[in-house]
């Protein structure tokens, strides 16, 4: 059989490669093509406003801004607005933390109060590293306190001052008992790297994170400070956008105060798959599932589990973490075994980025996936203002049976529509929208909450205590739900 001439064969393979580049930036493009339709849809339906980015392979096939950074100046969200971060702040704190314990500063065993000497010995002296990192330190969250968004918020404090008002109650459990999600142990991380370090946390993140990985527009969120491009944060509600209420930015500290873009984020998710940061053993460490909780597992500042996708059966592992802060709500979300990553960063407050997460990993992996739907809460809340709150139930209950596909039934509609009345003064009509809730979504223990806090406010004592406890019961993690039943059950 003749050869080819070397030549020949030289431009054959080049062909072939051609043929299979164009072959994924056409797959690339199709799948921007429907991840652009779906963020269209969230954003036409009200349910999101702020920047998306998402990676596939570790290459960006899309990045977009949605609606405007500024309502008051029609101000448009692009992928280089800045945004609050929330609790996404918490794997950069868990980031100088691992640092220092590779660099021999800090144990991961190690008492609190061998790195705050004036915190309580009685209590510092149970709660390691670990258990700060991992929410299992038993410490009470200081933003689980009743009075904390009325009236501790908007105060500026020192980071010493802040510990020992705030961060030093009695253990709710014994250190390493149990996982509960909590501000407080982050907080005191915060506070850990100062003391060692002799600098001030936001200091210690621009040196040893953001300044290597050219992160130019990230940082500690300082109200005060003028922040080119910084989105201003709303609250959406049934009657439509407000500013959202102020909240001093020494408050959540290295709990969730940073800001960033999803441009940045990108580069944060790029080094982290090499060892510019941490050596490869302690990056295993970062992401290695230490306690469970439901749904997943927490690391060290981040959730990790598998999702399985629903066509193909595959087992995919996903790292991820969501934020929420005033006027705010984010999403990292890492599928690391393909190098996938997707960012959601929005300025309206409360929305469910997660269900748009994961549709964009579905397009990713050639999944079929669901589109956005309506809120019934908007649905609900105009006709029992057109009409009267029992047609409102009524038509509820019918699109639930004709609509499901059309209209979003998740418990956190109607939950949103009870709470609208509630603040209204409208407790009566808030009681019976909170019943429809819990009747249709029995198992969710959120529901029960705010039945119960109608309840209390309608001076129902025995209900209320009767429904806080049911909650608990469907989900003992609820932090504020123990305390409000303590305070029924002694009288206060």
């Amino acid at each position: 059989m003749r050869r080819r001439p070397h030549s020949l064969r030289t431009l054959a393979l080049t062909a072939l490669l051609a043929l299979g580049a164009l072959a994924s930036l056409a797959a690339a493009q199709d799948k921007a093509g429907r991840i652009d339709a779906l963020m269209k849809l969230y954003a036409d339906y009200g349910q999101f406003n702020g920047a998306v980015l998402v990676a596939e392979s570790g290459k960006v096939i899309y990045k977009k801004g949605f609606g405007p950074a500024n309502m008051e100046w029609n101000i448009p969200n692009r992928p280089d607005t800045k945004f609050r971060l929330g609790s996404i702040t918490k794997q950069f704190t868990s980031m100088l933390v691992l640092q220092l314990v590779e660099a021999g500063k800090v144990s991961l065993d190690g008492k609190l109060s061998d790195y705050l000497p004036s915190y309580r010995k009685d209590t510092g002296g149970k709660v390691t590293i670990h258990h700060l990192l991992t929410h299992t330190s038993g410490i009470p969250s200081y933003t689980g306190l009743p009075d904390f968004g009325s009236k501790i918020s908007r105060d500026p404090y020192a980071v010493d001052e802040f510990v020992e008002t705030f961060c030093s109650g009695d253990l709710e459990f014994e250190p390493g008992a149990t996982y509960r999600y909590n501000n407080s142990g982050y907080f005191l991380l915060g506070a850990v790297i100062e003391k060692v370090t002799g600098r001030p946390y936001e200091q210690v993140l621009e040196e040893k994170i953001f300044r290597p990985l050219g992160m130019k527009d990230s940082g500690y969120d300082h109200s005060a400070a003028v922040i080119p491009r910084r989105a201003a944060g709303y609250e959406q509600s049934l009657e439509g956008y407000a500013n959202s209420p102020y909240l001093d930015m020494s408050l959540p500290y290295a709990a969730g105060s940073l800001y960033s873009t999803v441009e940045d984020l990108y580069l944060w998710d790029q080094a982290l798959y090499t060892d510019r940061l941490l050596s490869a053993k302690m990056m295993e460490l970062l992401f290695k599932p230490h306690v469970q909780r439901p749904g997943s597992a927490y690391g060290y500042g981040w959730g990790v589990g598998k999702k399985t996708l629903p066509r193909s059966k595959r087992e995919v592992a996903f790292v991820r973490h969501d934020g929420g802060i005033n006027g705010f709500n984010t999403l990292i979300e890492r599928y690391v075994d393909d190098r996938h990553l997707v960012v959601l960063l929005n300025n309206t407050g409360g929305t469910n980025l997660g269900e748009m997460t994961t549709a964009i990993g579905r397009i990713l992996y050639g999944e079929p996936y669901d589109p956005p739907r309506r809120s019934i809460a908007r649905v609900f809340y105009a006709t029992l203002h057109a009409k009267d709150l029992e047609t409102a139930i009524a038509e509820y209950r019918q699109l639930r049976k004709s609509g499901p596909q059309d209209y979003s039934f998740r418990p956190a509609e109607l939950n949103q529509v009870g709470y609208a009345l509630l603040e209204a003064g409208r407790v009566e009509e808030a009681i019976k929208v909170f019943q429809l809730n819990v009747e249709s979504y029995p198992e969710d223990g959120n529901g029960y909450d705010s039945l119960a806090e109608a309840y209390a406010a309608k001076g129902e004592k025995a209900l209320a205590i009767k429904n806080y406890a049911k909650s608990l019961e469907l989900d003992p993690t609820n932090a504020g739900a123990v305390d409000k039943l303590s305070r029924l059950v002694k009288g206060n």
